[in-house]
């Protein structure tokens, strides 16, 4: 996966310390052997007597990994020669694993079909019975998230199910990817909504003509589609497009149309979206905070999330940076070269000037220049591969800029872990950046195009606990059970407010609805701060917590620290003033807002 920070994955028991007398093995497991002090001959030879198999070897921990008939375990473990006998448990893949991302239950979904947190429960809406139509660059069907989605679409003059460009497949997950099947990512409608494409965009992402779009509608809402997912858009309005959408919404039962805002950020009306048959989209944060990249005006009509969204692509893009034995996840710096180079860490400091970095990996912040002529003077300076770190929170998407390439690596990192590779300067460093199509993938993307099926997948849920209910019905109730933010009632950054299924469900008097959703405040535990490079002046701030939760630190006098991602082990890297008295507190909020704060602590900067 591409930058996927696991909430879960699967785990065993691990026995420490234990004399395995007592427990019951089955033949031929896996363990750690701990022998004594100069007993690494006797332990080999006892386990050799045993026919057991040594895979590893660690002398500096007095141990071995071996396999051994269980009958010979217990034997082994009460030997005077060794120490301990242990579990050596299985690890996973994080990729093996499968995470919610923070919009399914930002939106009530997971409320719905999952309350208890314990699967998804019978009988509960779904989205079962709902055919959403999505008007896309294609889906990758053979994708491991949506192998067991029911997808099918027109075959016009592409291919519907491929997907070159990864926009329509990220789309079709966070609407339907299957949940609970222990892979990548969980859908609004886990595995249950069926899916009608209709392709539009080629590989390049290019659009074609309005009527191509009211073509595409048209053939949905033949195929008997009652939703159409529309992440597209364009700044000029067509009457023959209006006429067509608004007999397609208002024809019977209608078909319900949702459409992305926009994402200049500005109060520019996009269309499809400023029909008045078409509801508009705006994107939030995981904090409920509009996108500064969300159109703002008179036609937006409800929020989803729609930054950092996690969802199915059809590629693997990996972008790392390894020294000893950390690896850090960034991103690639777009049309730079791919590739993986190794050589010393150098600090490049803001790399606007050639430096002597031959063979060399140099880390560079980002500001004051283009990522290109960052790049371009680390590559003239004779590097094997260049790391450019955020100057705000979190990570970021650069570009070298059209028509604009280097022979080099280059890939983004955050600024924390800018911050954590400084420290590391003088080291081996490996950096890879490689790219591989047609496969199972996952990726971070931003815009109104990711809040558009938050809001489609929710609309399905709401559909399927009362299917006789018409579109006109579903947009009414998710309009009036939309969580308000910003100003009171309905405004131009977020409409009449976030979508929720829940609350949508039971305004509607559907079936099921589960229970109350989360509202369970995050437990923070294990707050420490020490000192990272005393030379430097820097310290780290740690602590963790029982559910994927935002970062906050906050200091008196009034600085703040914060970071939206939502992770459960918490980390921010300070550079303070030696002798120096720093008073903090910590804050986490978890993915339905729950907030929890700690503190104040004091840390003296030695």
């Amino acid at each position: 996966m591409n930058s996927i920070r696991h909430a879960t994955f699967r785990t065993c028991a691990l026995v420490t310390g234990l004399s395995l007398s007592s427990l019951l093995w089955a033949a031929d497991e896996r363990v750690y052997v701990s022998f004594k002090p100069g007993q690494k001959a006797a332990a080999r030879g006892l386990i050799e007597k045993a026919s057991g198999r040594i895979h590893h070897e660690f002398d500096s921990l007095n141990a071995m990994a071996t396999t051994l008939p269980g009958a010979a375990v217990a034997a082994l473990a009460n030997n005077p020669n060794i120490e301990f006998v242990e579990a050596d448990p299985p690890r996973y893949l994080f990729a093996a694993g499968e995470q919610i991302p923070y919009g399914i239950d930002l939106v009530q979904a997971s409320a719905v079909w999952d309350p208890d947190n314990n699967g998804i429960d019978a009988g509960a809406p779904t989205g079962a019975g709902i055919k959403v139509g999505v008007i896309d660059s294609g889906v990758f069907t053979g994708h491991e998230d949506l192998s067991a989605v029911n997808i099918s679409g027109y075959n016009g003059n592409l291919p519907w199910n491929q997907d070159g460009d990864g926009h329509g497949t990220h789309v079709v997950g966070t609407i339907a990817a299957a949940g609970y099947n222990g892979k990548g990512v969980v859908g609004v409608s886990p595995g249950n909504a069926s899916i009608y494409m209709v392709r539009v965009f080629g590989n390049d992402g290019a659009w074609a003509y309005s009527s191509t779009l009211l073509d595409a509608a048209q053939r949905c809402q033949q195929a008997g589609c009652k939703i159409i997912s529309m992440s597209l858009g364009g700044s000029l309005k067509s009457r023959t497009e209006e006429n067509g959408l608004n007999a397609i919404y208002n024809n019977g039962n209608g078909v319900l149309l949702i459409a992305a805002a926009g994402n200049d950020g500005t109060t520019r009306t996009s269309y499809p979206a400023g029909y008045s048959s078409v509801v508009s989209v705006a994107a939030i944060d995981s904090a409920k905070t509009v996108a500064d990249f969300s159109q703002k005006n008179a036609d937006v009509e409800l929020s989803g999330p729609g930054v950092g969204v996690l969802s199915t692509v059809p590629y693997a893009d990996v972008n790392t940076v390894a020294v000893g034995a950390s690896t850090w996840e960034g991103g690639h710096i777009e049309f730079a070269a791919r590739g993986t180079a190794t050589g010393a860490l150098v600090d490049g400091g803001l790399g606007d000037s050639v430096g002597a970095w031959s063979g060399k990996v140099v880390l560079i912040q980002r500001g004051t220049i283009s990522f290109y002529d960052k790049v371009i003077n680390a590559q003239n300076g004779g590097a094997a591969a260049v790391i450019i770190y955020n100057n705000a929170p979190g990570n970021f998407a650069g570009t070298l800029g059209d028509g604009n390439t280097s022979t080099i690596p280059a890939i983004s990192v955050s600024d924390t872990d800018g911050a954590a590779l400084q420290l590391l300067a003088g080291q081996s460093a490996t950096v890879t950046s490689s790219l591989t199509s047609n496969t199972s993938g996952y990726a971070y993307y931003d815009g109104t195009s990711m809040a558009t099926p938050h809001v489609s997948g929710v609309a399905a849920l709401v559909w399927s606990s009362k299917p006789t209910a018409n579109a006109g019905q579903i947009r009414t109730v998710l309009q009036s059970t939309a969580e308000d933010l910003g100003t009171a009632g309905r405004d131009n950054s977020y409409g009449f407010g976030l979508v929720r299924a829940k609350n949508a469900i039971t305004a509607l008097g559907g079936s099921g609805g589960g229970g109350g959703g989360d509202t369970t405040a995050p437990v923070i535990s294990g707050v420490a701060a020490a000192v990272a490079n005393a030379k430097q002046g820097t310290f780290k701030i740690t602590w963790a917590t029982d559910e994927p939760s935002t970062t906050v630190v906050s200091f008196q006098g009034g600085s703040t620290y914060s970071n939206t991602s939502l992770v459960t082990a918490h980390s921010a890297s300070f550079r303070g003033t030696k002798g120096a008295t720093y008073i903090y507190s910590v804050s986490s909020t978890d993915a339905a807002g729950n907030s929890s704060t700690a503190g104040p602590f004091t840390f003296i900067n030695p």
